[in-house]
């Protein structure tokens, strides 16, 4: 009986041993994998991708900050479906640069000239860096104010506006690039919420193509 009483013994012992085991190597697995998301999802953050011209499928590295939004590769698509193709000859002024991904995809696909316009000096410093890397010829950079810039009496045939949804810049600068704007001209809008005609007849515009996807409205303006 003392015999069967030290077998029982070990047997749950072992029984034991064998439990611990998968609960000792599970939260490691899972802490792995979560670590392995976490990179790569940072990874996806910290870059943009071209999507059509000259620069088609090149993609960027940028830097990650609060507030800083690259417009989505199917936003960005839907927009240039919009406009065309083909921007020969276009000047564009890129308002709230950011990391550059409007700008450049407008250069990307033959626009004049492209004047990208960024407050922060980090990112300014970068979109100089990714100009340079892609030779973009036709590309100025200024680090500086986003109103400043659209109230310096050049008109342009297309305005992007990407203000910082936390912000309060979208009518100041709807009024500014509204001036701005050549005969015939456009302004991309993006922003949290939805603008409709009435809202936007103050300042002389008219929607002309809008999309919602997730939490960005896209419009597309011109002039009543």
């Amino acid at each position: 009986m003392g015999r069967s009483t030290i077998k029982d013994e070990r047997q749950l012992r072992e029984l034991s041993k064998l439990a611990a085991q998968p609960a000792a190597a599970v939260p490691e697995r899972k802490t792995a994998s979560a670590g392995r998301s976490a990179r790569v999802a940072s990874t996806a953050a910290g870059e943009i991708r071209i999507i059509g011209g000259q620069w088609r499928r090149t993609k960027l590295a940028v830097l990650t900050k609060p507030d800083l939004r690259p417009t989505p590769d199917r936003v960005r698509e839907t927009l240039f479906n919009w406009l065309g193709q083909d921007l020969a000859g276009w000047r564009c002024l890129d308002a709230f640069a950011g990391t550059g991904a409007l700008g450049l995809e407008a250069a990307s696909r033959g626009a004049a000239q492209v004047r990208m316009v960024e407050s922060d000096q980090q990112l300014a410093a970068q979109l100089k860096q990714l100009v340079q890397k892609l030779g973009a010829t036709t590309v100025e950079v200024a680090r500086g104010d986003a109103l400043a810039a659209l109230q310096a009496g050049s008109r342009w045939d297309v305005i992007f506006l990407d203000p910082p949804f936390s912000g309060s810049l979208f009518e100041a600068s709807l009024k500014a690039a509204a001036k701005a704007l050549a005969e015939g001209g456009l302004i991309y809008l993006e922003a949290p919420e939805a603008w409709s005609d009435e809202r936007l007849a103050p300042f002389g515009l008219v929607q002309q193509r809008y999309l919602k996807a997730g939490a960005v409205h896209a419009h597309l303006l011109r002039q009543l």
